[in-house]
């Protein structure tokens, strides 16, 4: 990874890496001014998947109580869901339901370069289907918003 690397692509490398590739990416991240955050959520419902990131994001000091980086959150977890659903934000009331990792990740959309703000990225990775196991694929959606 080097110093050209973008907030999004910093985001979708981390929800698709393993647990020994995780360290390696946020020291990386975090030597190039981001912040980063790994998780997991897996649900029916779609409100349950936007609080997650949402709760997590705000836990690990990702994002404020403001407007704006609320803002900028929800509509990145948006259009990272519109990925994963394939734009039909339906999960339980059409009997899918998905198991994600997701990432969220704060800083400059260029690796160094402050020059157009501070931006989040979220990434959404795992599997979608009728909520019988092995009745799944994978999906994966990112959301790049500006702060």
């Amino acid at each position: 990874m080097s110093s050209k690397i973008t907030i999004g692509k910093l985001s979708v490398l981390l929800a698709l890496s393993s647990q020994s590739e995780e360290k390696e990416l946020y020291d990386k991240g975090e030597k190039l001014g981001y912040k980063l955050f790994k998780g997991r959520a897996g649900s029916m419902e779609g409100e349950k998947i936007f609080a997650a990131v949402e709760t997590a994001s705000k836990r690990r000091g990702l994002i404020q109580n403001q407007y704006r980086e609320e803002h900028a959150l929800y509509h990145s977890i948006l259009d990272a869901f519109h990925g994963v659903c394939r734009g039909e934000l339906a999960l339980g009331s059409i009997l899918r339901s998905v198991g994600l990792m997701f990432s969220v990740v704060r800083g400059p959309r260029l690796a160094g370069d402050y020059s157009d703000g501070e931006w989040l990225a979220v990434a959404l990775y795992g599997t979608i289907g009728a909520p019988i196991k092995g009745f799944e694929h994978e999906a994966m959606g990112l959301g790049i918003s500006h702060i």
